[in-house]
C-alpha cells in the first residue's frame, strides 16, 4: 500500500485553489481534482455524510491516504465550499485534517532519523520520502486554504451593513440558531500547527533544496494577512505562532526578500504593527542567530527615496516606530547598519528624522552600558557612539520643531538612564538653554523638561550655588599647583637617581657618598639644562640628611595618587561651576516664559523653577516671586500650577517654618506680589491647607513672642494675618487689642508701614463682624490720632491716612459725621500751627510748615470726598437689596394666600407699578446726594463743597506748586478725586488737568493725572471724548512710568469698551518698540487681548495703521517692520487674510511713494497665503505691477512666492509659477522703460544744445539727470508725450556769471508782455499752484543761488536758472491730463520743437500719466525752501514757440 502511495503523482502548490480543477497540460504528471462535488448543491444530510465518510477514511487509513484520488477530491470539494458548511461540519473537517497533519509530523521526524541509518533500503526510503513530502504539501496547503477562506468570510461579514428594522427581530431568531462558530480557537490551532510544521527539518525531507517557494509564500502570506487584524495581535499565543512562522520562512528557509517586502507593505498600511513586526524580526534573529531579515529591512528602508516618506505621513510614522523598537531589541545589529539610514536626515519627512534621533538615543544608551573586551571592537563602538552624539547635537537645529523637540526628549531619556557622561553634561545644558527661546512651543516645553532632568540627575551635588563652587575650585586649584610643582621636583630627583645608578663605582660607600653629592650639588654635565632648576629646588627643599631613597617611597604611595585625584576633582569642579552658571543664566529667560500666552510654557517653567530652588540655583527664588501674579490667570491649568507650587514650596509641616516662609515673602514684595499672595493664601485657608498652628505662629511673630522676632518680621506677620483674616475674620476677635496696641503704639514710629498694615487688617472686621467695635470707640480714637496727631514721617503718613479713612468708612456706623468732625479738627490744627509761628521766624520756615500741613489737608479732603461717594453707592445698593428682599417675601406670601388667578394678576401689575416708581425715587435721591457732595443744595454748601474752591485755586497756582512738588502731588490728586464726583466741576478743571498731565515736572504727578483721566473717561465719557488725542499723547512722555500708566489706562478703557478704537491707536502700536521691555510686553498683551474681541478689530484697523506709520518720516524701517509683523501675526482667520490681500493690493494705486510701496509689499509678505489668497494675489497683479520696478518691492514678492510654494497643493503650484513669471517680467519691463526714458532725456538734451535754444554757459543739464532719478522712483507711471518734452542744456554756472541776472521787477514786466501776446489765444496750458500744479517753476535771485552753490562754485540743485535775457532753464515735461494732447482740438501741437520730441514706449504698454509728476515733488520741495520764491504760471505762446514766458501768479 505504501508502494501505491509512492506511485501517486506529486502535488504542486497552485497559485489559487481553483487551479486544482485544471488538468495538467502536455500530459504533465501532477495531482489534481478529477471529480469536484458542488457542496452548495447538496442537501445538508448529504454534506454531513460526505464529511463523516472523509473523516472515517482519514482516521482509518494511514496519514498518507490523502494522496488517494477520491480522498483528495473530497477534501478539495469540501475546502472549496467551506464557507457554505455548517459550523459543526467545519469543525469536523478541520479536526480531521489537523489530526492527520499532527500525526504526519512525527512520522516525518522518524523517517528522517531512519534515513540516517545505513541499513535502510535506499529505494524504499526514497518512495517513503516522496509520499511524506507530498502529504506535507497537501495537508499544509488545504489547512492554510481553510484559513484564507474563513478570514475572507469574516472580513465580508464585518463590512456587511446592518439592515434597518431587524434589530428587534434578532433576539427571537437567536433561539433557533445553531451553536456559534468559534473560528478564533480554530485559527489559533491552525497557526500553531503550521508553525510546528515549519519547525521540522524540512531540508532533509525536500532533499538538498528547501521547500518550494510557492509553499513558503502561501504559508507566509497567511501569517502576514493575519497581522492586519488588530484583534489578533491581542492574542499572545497566536502572535507567538505567527512570529515563529515569519522567522522560519524568512530566516530558516531564506525567504528574506519576499518577507521584507511584506513587512514594509504592512508597515505603510497599519499603525498597530510596528511594535509587533519589530518583535517578529527580533524573534527570528534570537532564535536562529541570523540577522539577515533585520539587515535586509534596514537596508531596504535606507534605499527608499526620502521624498516618498514626505508624501506618506502614516508610513513614515510607522517605519520610524519600527526602527526605534528594532534598535531597542537589536542594538548591536542596528548600530552596524545604521549608516545606510543617514541619507534620510536630508529628506523632507520630519517623522523619519525624529525616529532616527530616537534610534540614536537607544543605541547610545545601550553602548554606554556595554563594555567589549576586544579593544578593536571597543574602539569601533566608541567611534560610532561619538558619531551618533554629534548627529544628535547637530539635529537640535533641525528645521522641524518636532525633530528639535525629539532631540531634547532623547537627551532627557539618556539622563534618566544614566547614559550621559559628565563631559557631555554642559554641552547638553547649553543646547537646552538655547532652545528655551525657540519659536515653537513644543520645543520650549521639551527644553524646560530637559533642564529639569539635568538638575535632578546632575553629578555635581545637591547645592549648585556659583559662589560655593568658585571658592572650592580656587582652593583645589591652589592645592593642585603646589602638588604639581612638588611632583616636578620629585621627577627630577628620580631621574638623577637612575642616572647615577647606571655608573658603577668600585666601592659601595663611595657610591653612596657620590650619590649624596650628586643629589645635593648636581653636576651640570650630568644633568640636562631643563632639569637644573628642578634639582636646585630639590636641594633647597631637602635637608642635609635627606636623600632620594627616603623621598621615593612617599612619591610612589601618596603623591602620585593624590595628584591625579586632585586633577580629576578640579576638572569636575570646573564642569560643575560651568553648569551652575548655565543654570543661573536661564533665569531671565524663564521670567519671560512665565509671561507666555502658552499654558505649557508657564506650567513647565514653574516646575523647572521649583527644581532649581531645591538645588539652590542662583536667582531661582526671585524668579519664583514673579510666578505669584499668575494666580489671576484665566487658564485653570496655570492657576492650579501656581497654587500647587506655592503650597509645595512655602507651606511645610512645621508651623514655625511655614510662618517664616510666608513672612519672608512679604519682605520687599511689591503691591502686585502682595495682592497675588493674598489670593493664594485666601484659597489655601479656605481649603484648610494653612493649619491653625501656623496662624498662631504668625501671631507670635507679630507680638514679638517668637524667638528673635524683629520689627520687620512683626509687620510681615501682620500682613500675612490680614490675608488670612480676609477669608477667616474670626482670627482677629481675640487679638484685636494687640493689633491696636502694637500697630498704633510706639512700634508704629519705628516702622513706617506698621500703622498702615494695622489699619488694613482692621478693615477685615467690616459687615456683621464689627459688632464688638460699636460699644467702644477706642479703635476710632486711635485712627483719629494716627491722622491728626501722630508723628509719622511724610513718606508713610499719606498711605497710613488713606487706610485709616478706609477703615472709618467701613467700620463706623455714621462715617459721614465722624469724617466731618475729623476734617474740622484737622483744619483747626492746621490753623493753630500757622498762628503758633513766631513773628521773628523766617518766612521760609513758616511756609514750609504750612505747606506740609496744607498738603496733608488737601489729600484728606480729596480722599474723604471719594470715600463718601463710594459710601453713598454702597448705601444705595443696600437699600435696593432690602427692597428686593421685601418684594420677594411679599410675592411668596401672596402666592400662598391668593387662589383667584385674576386677582393675582391684577395685584402683581399693581405691585410692578409701585416698584417702578420706588426705583425712580431711589435713583433721583441717589443723583441728588452725589450732586450735593460738591454743589450743595438750596443756597448752602456742605463741607467738601466748601473745600473744593480751595483745591482748585491751589491747583492753579503753578508758581507755588512748582516750588513744592509734594504739595503739587497731593493737590492734583485731590483735584482729580473731586472731579470724579461732579460733571460741572470736572468740565471746569479739565483743561487744567491736561495741562498738568503734559507740563508737570514731577513724573508722579503726570502718572496720577493719566490714571485720573482714565477714571474720568469711565465717569464722564462725553466730556472726555474731545480730549482723546491728548490722552494718547501721554504715550510719548519721556518718563517710563508715565508711558506705562498710559498704556495700562488705555488698554483698560479699550478692552472694556469704554473708549472707541480710532486712528489714534497708531500711537499705541509705536509702544510695541518701546525701549522699556515691560511697556512693550504690556502693549503686546493688549493687542493679543484685542484680537480676541468680536471679529478681531485689528483686521479693520490694520490698513489705517499702515497708512499712518508709512507717513511718519522719522520712523525707522526696522521699527515699522517689527510693528507690522506683530500686528499681522494676530490675524488668524483665512478669510481675513484674503481680505487683507485685496485691501493692501488696492493701496498700491493710491500712492506714488516708493517707500509706501515697500511697506505695503512687506505687509503682504508677512501674510499667510491659502489657495484662494494666491489666486487673489495673481488676479490683482495690475494694481501693483507698476511698483515692481522698485527692488525692495520685488524682493518682498519673491518672499511671498517662496512661502507659497512650500505648502501649496499641486494644482495651485501652476498658478504660483505663472505669478512668479509675471512678476519678473513686469520688473524687467519697468527697468527697460527706465533705461529708454534715460536715453530719451539724454537725446533731448543733446538736441536742445544743438539747436541753441539757450546759451550753453547759462544752462545746467543736471535737471535732466534729476528728472531721470525721480522718474526711476516712479517708473511705470510716466509716458513722454510727443508734444510735451522740452529740455535744454547748458554748461556750468558760477557765482560771477549769475550776478547780472535780472531783478524780480524785470521778470514781472517781461511776464506782463508775454500775457499781452497770449491774450487772444486760448491754449489751455495753465499750470496750477504748487500744491496742485503739474510742474513747478522757480524764480531764483542771487541770494537764493548762493544758498545752492557748492564749494567749487557749482550749483547743487539747479532746477531753474534765469539769465539776463529771461531765458529759463526748466525741467518741464507736459503731457495731457487724460492721455490726450493738450491742444483743445486734439490735433498735433503747433510747437515746432515738439515735432522733434520722442515718444517713449508703446501706448499699449506704458501708462499715460504725466511724466512731469516725477519731477513735481522735488521742485515743490525746493520751492518751499526758498525764502524769496514766487509762485508763477506758465503759458506757451504760439507765435514764439521757443521762448518761455514767466508770469506772476
Amino acid at each position: 500500500m505504501q508502494a501505491s502511495y509512492s506511485s501517486a503523482p506529486p502535488f504542486v502548490v497552485p497559485l489559487s485553489l481553483r487551479e486544482l480543477e485544471i488538468p495538467p497540460e502536455d500530459d504533465g504528471h501532477r495531482l489534481f481534482s478529477h471529480k469536484v462535488v458542488d457542496i452548495e448543491a447538496l442537501q445538508s444530510e448529504e454534506v454531513e455524510q460526505l464529511i463523516k465518510g472523509l473523516a472515517f477514511d482519514l482516521a482509518d487509513k494511514e496519514v498518507l491516504c490523502v494522496e488517494e484520488q477520491d480522498i483528495f477530491d473530497n477534501i478539495y470539494s469540501l475546502v472549496r465550499g467551506f464557507s457554505s458548511l455548517e459550523p459543526a461540519m467545519r469543525g469536523a473537517l478541520i479536526e480531521s485534517l489537523s489530526s492527520n497533519f499532527s500525526v504526519l509530523l512525527p512520522n516525518i521526524t522518524s523517517l528522517l532519523k531512519s534515513a540516517q541509518d545505513a541499513s535502510t533500503d535506499a529505494s524504499s526510503l526514497g518512495g517513503h520520502l516522496n509520499s511524506h513530502r507530498n502529504a506535507f504539501r497537501i495537508y499544509s496547503y488545504f489547512i492554510q486554504s481553510i484559513a484564507f477562506v474563513e478570514e475572507a468570510g469574516a472580513d465580508m461579514e464585518k463590512e456587511k451593513p446592518v439592515a434597518r428594522g431587524t434589530a428587534k427581530a434578532r433576539p427571537n431568531r437567536k433561539k433557533h440558531l445553531p451553536k456559534p462558530w468559534d473560528w478564533e480557537a480554530q485559527r489559533a490551532r491552525i497557526i500553531r500547527l503550521l508553525a510546528a510544521a515549519l519547525e521540522e527539518d524540512l531540508k532533509q525531507l525536500f532533499g538538498a533544496a528547501q521547500p518550494e517557494e510557492t509553499l513558503l509564500a502561501y504559508i507566509a502570506k497567511g501569517a502576514f494577512s493575519l497581522l492586519a487584524d488588530p484583534a489578533i495581535v491581542k492574542d499572545k499565543d497566536t502572535m507567538d505562532a505567527i512570529y515563529s512562522l515569519i522567522g522560519s520562512c524568512s530566516t530558516k528557509y531564506h525567504y528574506v526578500a519576499q518577507s521584507t517586502a511584506s513587512i514594509l507593505h504592512l508597515l505603510h498600511k497599519h499603525e498597530h504593527l510596528p511594535v509587533h513586526l519589530a518583535e517578529a524580526v527580533a524573534f527570528a534573529e534570537k532564535k536562529y542567530h541570523d540577522g539577515s531579515l533585520a539587515i535586509a529591512l534596514i537596508r531596504e528602508i535606507g534605499r527608499l527615496n526620502p521624498k516618498d516618506y514626505a508624501r506618506d505621513g502614516v508610513g513614515a510614522d510607522n517605519v520610524g516606530k519600527f526602527l526605534v523598537e528594532l534598535a531597542e531589541r537589536l542594538p548591536r545589529l542596528v548600530t552596524t547598519n545604521v549608516g545606510v539610514l543617514m541619507p534620510h536626515f536630508g529628506g523632507e519627512s520630519y517623522k523619519i528624522r525624529s525616529a532616527l534621533i530616537s534610534v540614536f538615543g537607544k543605541l547610545v544608551s545601550k553602548a554606554s552600558k556595554e563594555v567589549d573586551i576586544n579593544s578593536a571592537s571597543e574602539t569601533s563602538r566608541l567611534r560610532s557612539k561619538q558619531a551618533m552624539i554629534d548627529v544628535m547635537m547637530e539635529r537640535s537645529r533641525d528645521v522641524s520643531a518636532y525633530t528639535r523637540s525629539k532631540v531634547l526628549q532623547t537627551w532627557a531619556e539618556l539622563c534618566e538612564e544614566h547614559a550621559l557622561s559628565i563631559g557631555l553634561w554642559n554641552q547638553v545644558a547649553d543646547m537646552a538653554s538655547g532652545r528655551l527661546e525657540d519659536k515653537a512651543a513644543i520645543v520650549r516645553k521639551s527644553a524646560l523638561q530637559l533642564l529639569a532632568t539635568l538638575l535632578q540627575y546632575n553629578p555635581f551635588g545637591p547645592q549648585l550655588r556659583t559662589a560655593a563652587f568658585e571658592a572650592t575650585l580656587e582652593k583645589y586649584k591652589t592645592q593642585l599647583e603646589s602638588m604639581s610643582s612638588q611632583s616636578q621636583v620629585d621627577d627630577a630627583a628620580v631621574t638623577i637617581k637612575s642616572t647615577l645608578d647606571s655608573n658603577e663605582m668600585p666601592e659601595a660607600n663611595a657610591v653612596h657618598q657620590e650619590r649624596e653629592k650628586e643629589v645635593t650639588v648636581p653636576d651640570a654635565d650630568q644633568c640636562p639644562d631643563a632639569m637644573q632648576s628642578n634639582v636646585e629646588s630639590v636641594n633647597e627643599d631637602s635637608g642635609p640628611s635627606q636623600s632620594v631613597d627616603q623621598t621615593q617611597p612617599c612619591l610612589q604611595t601618596s603623591d602620585v595618587g593624590g595628584l591625579e585625584q586632585t586633577r580629576a576633582l578640579v576638572a569636575s569642579l570646573e564642569a560643575g561651576l560651568y553648569f551652575t552658571k548655565c543654570a543661573a543664566s536661564t533665569m531671565p529667560i524663564l521670567i519671560q516664559l512665565l509671561a507666555s500666552s502658552n499654558a505649557s510654557d508657564v506650567e513647565y517653567t514653574i516646575q523647572l523653577l521649583m527644581c532649581a530652588r531645591q538645588f539652590n540655583v542662583d536667582g531661582a527664588e526671585s524668579c519664583l516671586r514673579k510666578m505669584l501674579p499668575l494666580i489671576f490667570s484665566q487658564e485653570k491649568a496655570i492657576h492650579d500650577a501656581v497654587e500647587a507650587a506655592f503650597y509645595t514650596i512655602y507651606v511645610k509641616k512645621n508651623s514655625f517654618e511655614t510662618a517664616m516662609n510666608l513672612i519672608n515673602l512679604t519682605v520687599e514684595a511689591s503691591i502686585g506680589d502682595l495682592a497675588s499672595m493674598e489670593q493664594i493664601v485666601g484659597t489655601l485657608v479656605t481649603k484648610g491647607d494653612v493649619s491653625q498652628n501656623a496662624v498662631l505662629a504668625l501671631w507670635d511673630f507679630f507680638t514679638f513672642n517668637a524667638p528673635g522676632a524683629t520689627i520687620e518680621q512683626s509687620r510681615g506677620a501682620l500682613v500675612v494675618l490680614a490675608m488670612v483674616a480676609k477669608s477667616s475674620p474670626k482670627i482677629l476677635y481675640s487679638h484685636l487689642q494687640n493689633v491696636v496696641d502694637i500697630g498704633f503704639g510706639r512700634w508704629a514710629k519705628e516702622d513706617m508701614l506698621l500703622a498702615r498694615t494695622a489699619c488694613n487688617i482692621i478693615q477685615q472686621l467690616s459687615g456683621e463682624n464689627n459688632t464688638s467695635l460699636l460699644s467702644s470707640h477706642k479703635v476710632f480714637n486711635n485712627l483719629t490720632n494716627v491722622i491728626i496727631t501722630s508723628g509719622l514721617p511724610e513718606e508713610s503718613w499719606y498711605a497710613t491716612a488713606e487706610q485709616a479713612v478706609n477703615a472709618i468708612y467701613l467700620l463706623h456706623p455714621m462715617p459721614e459725621a465722624f469724617a466731618s468732625n475729623l476734617l474740622r479738627r484737622f483744619h483747626s490744627s492746621l490753623l493753630s500751627v500757622s498762628h503758633m509761628q513766631n513773628e521773628g521766624e523766617e518766612r521760609d520756615a513758616e511756609c514750609a510748615v504750612s505747606v506740609n500741613s496744607l498738603s496733608r489737608f488737601l489729600f484728606l479732603v480729596g480722599h474723604i470726598a471719594l470715600k463718601h461717594f463710594v459710601y453713598i453707592e454702597s448705601c444705595v445698593r443696600k437699600i435696593r437689596k432690602q427692597k428686593n428682599d421685601k418684594e420677594r417675601a411679599a410675592a411668596q406670601s401672596q402666592d400662598c394666600e391668593m387662589q383667584n388667578d385674576v386677582n393675582k394678576e391684577e395685584n402683581i401689575n399693581a405691585e410692578l407699578g409701585v416698584a417702578a416708581s420706588e426705583d425712580v425715587r431711589i435713583d433721583i435721591l441717589h443723583e441728588r446726594t452725589e450732586k450735593d457732595i460738591l454743589s450743595g443744595g438750596q443756597s448752602r454748601k456742605f463741607l467738601i463743597g466748601s473745600c473744593a474752591p480751595l483745591v482748585a485755586k491751589v491747583a492753579r497756582n503753578f508758581t507755588l506748586l512748582q516750588a513744592y512738588p509734594l504739595l503739587q502731588s497731593s493737590t492734583m490728586l485731590a483735584l482729580c478725586k473731586l472731579m470724579v464726583l461732579d460733571a460741572d466741576f470736572c468740565e471746569q478743571n479739565l483743561q487744567l488737568l491736561f495741562t498738568v498731565a503734559q507740563n508737570a515736572d514731577d513724573e508722579t504727578v503726570r502718572s496720577n493725572s493719566i490714571i485720573a483721566l482714565g477714571d474720568l473717561t469711565v465717569r464722564f465719557p462725553n466730556l472726555l471724548e474731545p480730549w482723546t488725542e491728548h490722552v494718547y499723547a501721554r504715550l510719548h512722555d519721556k518718563s517710563q512710568s508715565v508711558r506705562k500708566n498710559a498704556v495700562l489706562v488705555l488698554s483698560h478703557l479699550i478692552l472694556n469698551d469704554m473708549m472707541k478704537v480710532k486712528g489714534h491707536i497708531t500711537e499705541m502700536t509705536l509702544r510695541l518698540e518701546d525701549t522699556d521691555l515691560s511697556i512693550s510686553n504690556s502693549v503686546k498683551l493688549f493687542f493679543h487681548e484685542l484680537s480676541k474681541k468680536g471679529n478681531n478689530p485689528i483686521y479693520n484697523l490694520l490698513p489705517d495703521i499702515l497708512s499712518r506709520l508709512s507717513s511718519m518720516n522719522d520712523l525707522q524701517q526696522e521699527t515699522f517692520n517689527n510693528i507690522m509683523q506683530f500686528l499681522i501675526g494676530s490675524i488668524k482667520k483665512d478669510k481675513q487674510m484674503e481680505g487683507l490681500i485685496e485691501k493692501l493690493c488696492h493701496r498700491f494705486s493710491g500712492t506714488a511713494e516708493p517707500k509706501q510701496w515697500q511697506n505695503i509689499a512687506y505687509c503682504l509678505s508677512q501674510l499667510t497665503y491659502t489657495d484662494k489668497g494666491i489666486k487673489k494675489l495673481a488676479d490683482l497683479l495690475k494694481s501693483y505691477q507698476h511698483a515692481l520696478a522698485v527692488e525692495e518691492v520685488l524682493n518682498h514678492f519673491k518672499v511671498i512666492v517662496t512661502k507659497a510654494k512650500k505648502f501649496a497643493k499641486a494644482e495651485v503650484k501652476a498658478t504660483i509659477d505663472e505669478l512668479e513669471q509675471k512678476i519678473i517680467e513686469c520688473h524687467e519691463e519697468r527697468k527697460d522703460q527706465e533705461a529708454t526714458m534715460h536715453n530719451a532725456l539724454s537725446h533731448l538734451a543733446a538736441q536742445a544744445q544743438t539747436k541753441q535754444l539757450l546759451p550753453s554757459d547759462e544752462v545746467d543739464i543736471c535737471g535732466a539727470s534729476e528728472a531721470t532719478a525721480t522718474g526711476s522712483e516712479n517708473a511705470g507711471q510716466s509716458t513722454i508725450s510727443s508734444n510735451s518734452i522740452q529740455n535744454v542744456n547748458g554748461g556750468e554756472t558760477n557765482k560771477e556769471e549769475l550776478q547780472d541776472n535780472p531783478t524780480p521787477q524785470a521778470v514781472e514786466e517781461e511776464a506782463d508782455a508775454c500775457k499781452d501776446l497770449d491774450a487772444n489765444k486760448d491754449l489751455d496750458q495753465h499750470v496750477s499752484p504748487p500744491e496742485e500744479s503739474d510742474a513747478c517753476m522757480d524764480v531764483v535771485t542771487d541770494k537764493d543761488l548762493d544758498q545752492h552753490m557748492s564749494d567749487n562754485g557749482e550749483i547743487n540743485q539747479p532746477e531753474l536758472l534765469v539769465n539776463s535775457d529771461l531765458q529759463v532753464v526748466k525741467k518741464e515735461i507736459d503731457v495731457p491730463l487724460n492721455g490726450d494732447d493738450l491742444n483743445p482740438d486734439g490735433g498735433k501741437s503747433r510747437n515746432t520743437d515738439a515735432r522733434n520730441s520722442i515718444q517713449v514706449g508703446d501706448d499699449g504698454d506704458m501708462s499715460k500719466q504725466v511724466l512731469r509728476e516725477n519731477v513735481k515733488t522735488k521742485a515743490v520741495e525746493n520751492s518751499k525752501s526758498r525764502a524769496a520764491q514766487k509762485d508763477v504760471k506758465v503759458s506757451k505762446p504760439a507765435s514764439r514757440p521757443r521762448r518761455r514766458c514767466v508770469s506772476e501768479k
